[in-house]
């Protein structure tokens, strides 16, 4: 059995990703053997003169649901995504979570780099 980390949160991608940059991407569906984390894809029917055609995009980069998971390539793949899809502007953050309750972290993007945050715990100035 391997050590489990529990993560929570997502990022916000502005604009959202258009069909034609994720189509092929790791992060949906086939290709999620491929990476932990998923793009959520929103669907829109849109009237055409043609008839009504399905508009898919995506403004969200989340975990997928996995029990037991190893975080280990968790940086890896957030930088991936940022890479991979250049010219949007990603906010939000995950809340990691392991099995030592000292084990907290987050995982933000600064500046088109994924960044690992670790908390400080700070003492009150001593009062006596």
């Amino acid at each position: 059995m391997s050590y489990t980390t529990h993560v929570t949160g997502a990022f916000r991608i502005t604009p959202p990703l258009s069909w034609r940059e994720i189509k092929d991407s790791p992060f949906i569906s086939p290709h999620w053997d491929a990476s932990d984390l998923v793009l959520r894809v929103e669907e829109v029917a849109v009237d055409t003169d043609d008839g009504q055609l399905v508009r898919k995009t995506a403004s969200t980069l989340a975990m997928r649901e996995i029990d037991e998971y190893n975080c280990r390539n968790l940086m890896a793949q957030v930088q991936k995504a940022v890479d991979d899809f250049p010219g949007h502007a990603w906010s939000g953050r995950l809340e990691c979570a392991g099995e030592e309750n000292t084990d907290l972290w987050r995982v933000v993007i600064r500046d088109g780099k994924a960044v690992r945050v670790e908390p400080r715990i700070v003492w009150p100035d001593d009062e006596s």
